[in-house]
């Protein structure tokens, strides 16, 4: 179990913070027509869908779970139970959101994890705002993936082994 569950929890609301920051005003401003341009061809535009479709799932996900560490971290007794199912939830629903995207319009690429180049591959080459937008929530979904990767398997795993669900 980590160390310091509020800590923890304190560090991944401000995180998911960021994302929103930058996430939503994207979405607002942002179109499929207008990420597609000239190029309205069947491909092009079911790419940005799909694009768009992803990054506004990821971004409910996140406001959810903003929400929830919110109500957890304003209680006055910390309930450590509530913080970790809600810590498990974050690396299930947000992190995985980004990393593995429904519609598959970008991937990451292990090989170049350790290289300093972007391990996000595209399926298509995307206008520069649409693979900034992905680029730059990457730093801060591989940060909470890193952090949290305790509830990934383990948590679940203890939670069995003390006779929960």
């Amino acid at each position: 179990m980590p160390a310091n569950v509020k800590a923890l929890s304190e560090n991944t609301q401000a995180k998911l913070k960021e994302a929103i920051s930058v996430l939503e005003p994207f979405l607002n401003s942002h179109t499929v027509g207008l990420l597609a341009g000239e190029d309205n061809s069947e491909d092009t535009t079911l790419f940005y869908k799909g694009l768009l479709s992803d990054l506004r799932h990821l971004l409910v996900f996140t406001e959810v779970s903003v929400e929830k560490l919110g109500v957890l971290l304003r209680r006055p007794n910390f309930d450590v139970d509530f913080a970790e199912r809600a810590l498990y939830e974050v690396y299930h629903q947000c992190v995985n959101s980004y990393f593995y995207p429904k519609n598959e319009c970008y991937s990451e690429d292990g090989r170049y994890a350790y290289t300093g180049q972007d391990a996000i591959r595209f399926r298509r080459k995307p206008v520069r705002d649409a693979r900034d937008i992905v680029l730059s929530l990457s730093k801060v979904y591989e940060e909470l993936r890193d952090e949290l990767s305790y509830y990934e398997s383990d948590y679940l795993t203890q939670r069995r082994m003390q006779g929960q669900k």
